[in-house]
C-alpha cells in the first residue's frame, strides 16, 4: 500500500487523480453546472462584443511539499486535514478546469492553517510555501496571481513575510484567517503586520479557518452544515466587526481586505450597526471615523459567493460595484459560475466586467 508520501507526490503529478476526500474532481462532482465549452477548450467570456478577463478571487490549492516539513510535528493532523481536502498546485486539472469555466485568472492561495507553529517552523513552512506559489505563477503568468501565506502568530515576521513575498517573489498580497489561536486580529500586537500591508498597498483576503466559538460552536453540530453555513460567515462577521469597532480600519487607512463569502453577514447588515451606534446602546462608537457601513465602500471588498440574484442585488446596493469580486471557492462545487453574474438584469456591462475581473485587475495589478 503507498504511503502518505508517495500519495501527495501522484497526486501533484496526475491529470486524472485530482481529489477531493480522495475522490477524482470530475467523479466528486466537482465540475460546476455552469460550465460552458467542451472539455479540453478554453471558454472566452464577451460581453458588449468584446473580450473581457476573468479572475477568480476566491481559489484554493496545497503545496504537497509541506508534508515532509511538518508530518513529525503537532501540525501533522491539521495538515492532513487540509491536504486531503483541496487541490495540489501543480495539478494540470486546474488549468482544464478554468478553461471549461471561462477564468481567465485566479489570485490562487493556500488556507491559513499553520498559526500554531513555533518560529522556526513557521519560518520554514511560510518559506516553503510562497516559494512553490511563485514558482507556479512564474511558470503560467497570463493565468495565476499569487497570494502569500504569513505567520501571524508572530506579527513581526509576518510583517517581514509579506514584504518578501510582495518585493521579492512577485506574489500580489496574502491570505489570512479571521483570527489566531483565539486572539482577534484587531489587538495590537498585530499591527506591525497592518502596517506592512498598507505600506506596500497589498490586497489581503480573509478566508475563515474553523475559529473556536464560530465554525466549531457545539450548537452548530447536528443536521444541516451549520459550521459552514452559519459558522463561516459567522467568523468572517466577527473578523471585520472588531477590526471595525477597535479601530484598526481607521489606524490604517490604507488597508484594502476582500473577505470571502460575500464579507459573512456584516454588509448585508450593517444597517444595525449603523443604528445602534447613533443611539448609543454600548457600542462605544465615538472614536470611529465613520459609520461601520461606509468601511465598505472604501477599505473593505467581499466576493460574489451569495447564490441568489436578489443577494447579489442587495449586497451591490449596501457595497457598490466597485467593492465586490468575483469568487468561486475553487475547487470546492458551490453553484456559482460566471453565468451568474452574466444574467443579472440589474448589472450594466460595465458592472458585470468590473465584478468579473476589472476590479481584481486593478486591486492585484494584473495586466489588462
Amino acid at each position: 500500500m503507498p504511503n502518505r508520501r508517495d500519495f501527495l507526490k501522484n497526486l501533484a503529478g496526475t491529470t486524472a487523480g485530482v481529489f477531493i476526500g480522495g475522490r477524482g474532481l470530475v467523479e466528486a462532482g466537482f465540475t460546476s453546472p455552469q460550465i460552458g465549452a467542451p472539455p479540453g477548450k478554453r471558454r472566452e467570456l464577451f460581453i458588449g462584443g468584446r473580450r473581457v478577463k476573468t479572475v477568480d478571487a476566491h481559489a484554493h490549492c496545497f503545496v504537497p511539499e509541506v508534508w515532509d516539513l511538518v508530518k513529525d510535528t503537532p501540525l501533522a493532523a491539521t495538515a492532513k486535514n487540509n491536504l486531503t481536502g483541496n487541490i495540489a498546485l501543480g495539478n494540470p486539472q486546474r488549468l482544464i478546469d478554468m478553461d471549461a469555466q471561462g477564468i481567465d485568472y485566479q489570485a490562487i492561495n493556500v488556507n491559513a492553517w499553520g498559526y500554531s507553529a513555533d518560529r522556526a517552523l513557521a519560518r520554514d513552512l511560510i518559506k516553503l510555501q510562497n516559494e512553490k506559489l511563485s514558482q507556479w505563477c512564474a511558470q503560467h503568468p497570463d493565468r495565476f496571481v499569487g497570494m502569500a501565506t504569513v505567520a501571524l502568530q508572530h506579527p513581526d515576521l509576518a510583517a517581514d513575510q509579506l514584504d518578501e513575498a510582495v518585493s521579492k517573489l512577485g506574489l500580489r498580497g496574502a491570505a489570512i484567517g479571521g483570527s489566531v489561536e483565539g486572539q482577534e486580529l484587531s489587538d495590537r500586537k498585530f499591527d506591525p503586520f497592518w502596517a506592512k500591508a498598507e505600506k506596500l498597498g497589498v490586497l489581503l483576503f480573509m478566508h475563515p479557518q474553523a475559529a473556536p466559538g464560530t465554525t466549531t460552536n457545539s450548537r452548530l453540530q447536528g443536521k444541516g452544515g451549520l459550521g459552514n453555513t452559519i459558522g463561516n460567515p459567522l467568523e468572517t462577521t466577527v473578523f471585520l466587526s472588531h477590526l471595525i469597532f477597535e479601530g484598526t480600519l481607521d489606524r490604517f487607512p490604507g488597508l484594502k481586505i476582500c473577505s470571502a463569502h460575500a464579507g459573512g453577514y456584516l454588509p448585508s447588515y450593517s444597517g444595525r450597526s449603523d443604528a445602534l451606534c447613533g443611539r448609543g446602546g454600548g457600542a462605544d462608537c465615538k472614536a470611529l471615523k465613520k459609520k461601520p457601513s461606509e468601511y465598505f465602500k472604501e477599505q473593505l471588498y467581499i466576493d460574489s459567493m451569495i447564490f441568489h440574484e436578489e443577494g447579489l442585488r442587495h449586497l451591490i446596493a449596501e457595497v457598490g460595484v466597485s467593492h465586490m469580486v468575483y469568487g468561486t471557492d475553487y475547487p470546492f462545487d458551490w453553484p456559482i459560475g460566471i453565468d451568474f453574474v452574466l444574467n443579472a438584469p440589474f448589472l450594466s456591462n460595465a458592472d458585470k466586467e468590473a465584478i468579473l475581473g476589472g476590479n481584481l485587475i486593478r486591486l492585484l495589478r494584473i495586466p489588462s
